[in-house]
């Protein structure tokens, strides 16, 4: 009767992971036990009888079947007891860094399922149940010198801190406690860029309606003599730069249209060009087409004093 050997369970092996008993499918190896040595293919020196997956542990009873001298000498060697490792060839499906799933001085994600598709007697494994892994299709042989492709979790939790200092700074800028999650977070971006939109709404709403009264002050004014038809523009333009608060200030400044010929006898005959004026208010609205044909270089002298920016005739 051969020796029941453990061929795998959860403890830790020496390369920081463990390999969960309850996600290991056994199904397919159970139809084609086939024994190896070293995990060498074509190296068949037997095969595992009556396997069982029972307590969070893999175990079966090694039947050498002496049909090479390979053979021969592992069976003389597992009775003698210089050989007495085996090692599981598993592929694995799922990894899991839950924390919940990790032992202390667990360095590798668990892995949470996978298959086993050969069993090995070894020589010196990674640890009393040595393993040999397949990823992707490619092999992972955790002897004492293997390689293994697993990352490591502190790269993991280096790269998680990062992310936590990141969205802890973000979650403070927002106005929220640096324990907030990503879906708070993420809440906060969604109201704040609401805000943003409605905000950007109301400023066009705004420009809106400050133009229309901008429009209406000049119209009022052309309404009242102050101004002339075909100076409507200039002022619109003239309002847009200083605001229609000024703007109204300016043209009620502005005195209404009087006739010629009154502002002329009140001036003792002279022209609209000859009279002194500090800006270009005080003129009578209607002298300001007049001032402006007659007198260009008295005119732009009363605009530019009015308005402070230079006019172009």
């Amino acid at each position: 009767m051969g020796k029941r050997v453990r061929i795998s369970n959860d403890s830790l092996n020496s390369y920081g992971f463990r390999v969960l008993t309850s996600g290991m499918d056994v199904g397919q190896y159970s139809r084609n036990p086939v024994l190896l040595y070293m995990h060498e293919r074509g190296n068949v020196v037997g095969y595992v009888k009556d396997l069982k997956v029972e307590n969070n542990e893999v175990t079966g009873e090694l039947m050498f079947d002496c049909a090479s001298e390979l053979s021969q000498r592992c069976k003389k060697q597992f009775e003698f007891g210089s050989l007495r490792m085996v090692s599981a060839g598993l592929e694995i499906l799922e990894t899991s860094e839950d924390k919940d799933l990790l032992v202390a001085g667990q360095t590798r994600p668990t892995i949470t399922k996978s298959k086993l598709f050969e069993v090995s007697i070894a020589d010196v494994g990674a640890n009393d149940d040595a393993l040999v892994l397949q990823r992707n299709g490619k092999m992972i042989t955790l002897g004492r010198d293997g390689d293994c492709d697993l990352p490591l979790l502190n790269n993991n939790n280096k790269q998680k801190k990062t992310e936590e200092m990141e969205n802890k700074t973000i979650a403070l800028q927002l106005g929220l406690p640096e324990t907030a999650t990503d879906a708070e977070i993420s809440a906060k971006l969604t109201e704040l860029n609401a805000l943003k939109e409605q905000n950007v709404s109301l400023l066009k709403e705004k420009e809106s309606l400050t133009l229309v009264n901008i429009t209406n002050l000049v119209t009022q004014a052309i309404a009242e003599k102050r101004l002339e038809e075909k100076d409507k523009d200039q002022f619109v333009e003239l309002g847009k730069k200083i605001g229609a608060e000024e703007l109204e200030k300016t043209l009620k400044a502005m005195h209404p249209a009087v006739k010629l010929s009154s502002v002329l006898g009140h001036q003792g005959g002279a022209s609209a060009g000859e009279q002194k004026f500090t800006k270009l208010s005080e003129v009578p609205a209607d002298q300001i087409a007049v001032l402006r044909s007659e007198n260009p270089e008295e005119y732009k002298r009363l605009y530019k004093a009015e308005y402070g920016i230079d006019c172009e005739i």
